[in-house]
């Protein structure tokens, strides 16, 4: 792994977790010499954490975290239902036996959550440890791969983190994922995109309502 690659991953967690807080304009100096590294393996990294949205760029201005707020998060889910939906159909055809095991372990391993089993939240780890995330890999599309699993994945993360995880659907939403993989397991696309917009739906009607009710709105 080369340097910029490492940086790339140290300030993609740090953005993630909001330990660099999200619209907070970027100090090259001051990083290269946090870093200890050069302006131009940290150019390297400002470039990749770009590509993947969770950067953007002016002219004469520089790099600067995106900005979050609750309409972009409401963006996301809407594209998140159109994408997953017809990577989920996907996986229905293509996912491998090693997968779709790989999947009942990791959703029998959620079920035991001490968070999830009082009903308080659902938290998933990282990358392989992720349900959405495993079966965006099942669809075996690259191009899917690459949107969801390669930029939009670490935005998701990014509003997990500094929006919160806790939520008053955790013990819908793992059922509702029991049922997705019941639908992959017996290869029916239709029902397993069905299944998953609709997962993806109910998810940002619950968070709307969410963000309502904390900005003092009636829902």
């Amino acid at each position: 792994m080369t340097r910029a690659e490492e940086l790339f991953l140290a300030l993609r967690q740090q953005i993630i977790e909001g330990k660099i807080p999200h619209g907070h304009k970027i100090s090259e100096p001051e990083l290269a010499s946090q870093f200890q590294v050069s302006r131009s393996t940290l150019r390297d990294a400002l470039a990749s954490l770009k590509s993947i949205g969770l950067l953007k760029s002016q002219p004469n201005v520089g790099y600067s975290v995106i900005q979050l707020s609750s309409e972009h998060l409401i963006e996301v889910f809407y594209v998140r239902e159109a994408l997953e939906g017809m990577a989920c159909r996907l996986a229905a055809a293509n996912i491998t036996p090693e997968q779709l095991s790989r999947l009942h372990s990791l959703l029998e391993s959620h079920e035991h959550s001490a968070q999830l089993k009082a009903g308080e939240a659902y938290i998933q780890e990282e990358k392989d440890m992720d349900f959405h995330f495993l079966i965006v890999q099942a669809s075996h599309n690259p191009m899917l791969i690459d949107l969801l699993c390669e930029k939009l994945y670490f935005l998701v993360r990014m509003y997990r983190y500094q929006f919160g995880m806790v939520s008053n659907r955790a013990k819908q939403a793992l059922f509702e994922h029991q049922h997705i993989a019941h639908a992959l397991s017996v290869g029916d696309g239709e029902l397993a995109e069905i299944l998953m917009r609709r997962h993806i739906s109910s998810s940002r009607a619950n968070t709307e309502r969410n963000l309502l009710n904390e900005e003092g709105v009636e829902s």
